[in-house]
């Protein structure tokens, strides 16, 4: 399959995971082409680490990883979804979801 239209604005594009049976937003990490390749492959989610610039498969470390039903892109073929079912906690901080934290609304 070729990948290379999902990477011609950026080399990296967001990649929302997502519970595939609760609908939870799990995470959100970036892909460049040979992350959403092996994704696509292996059926566990891969990602392009920002920080470490390294690709990385979620779960290789704590042993919870994200396994993709399906995967989503959207309009403009510019981001991801993956429909993922999650072996344990998807968040580093032990928390379900990395978006446990709440801004307060000012009105």
């Amino acid at each position: 399959m070729e990948l290379g239209k999902y990477f011609e604005k950026s080399e990296l594009i967001p990649v929302i995971a997502q519970d595939a049976d609760t609908g939870l937003v799990l995470m959100l990490g970036y892909a460049n082409e040979d992350a959403l390749r092996l994704t696509l492959e292996s059926g566990t989610a891969w990602f392009w680490s920002r920080s470490r610039s390294e690709l990385w498969n979620k779960g290789a470390t704590s042993g919870n990883y994200l396994h993709v039903e399906r995967v989503l892109c959207d309009c403009d073929d510019d981001a991801i979804l993956l429909m993922c079912r999650p072996d344990g906690p998807t968040c580093h901080t032990g928390e379900t979801s990395c978006f446990f934290r709440e801004l307060p609304l000012v009105h």
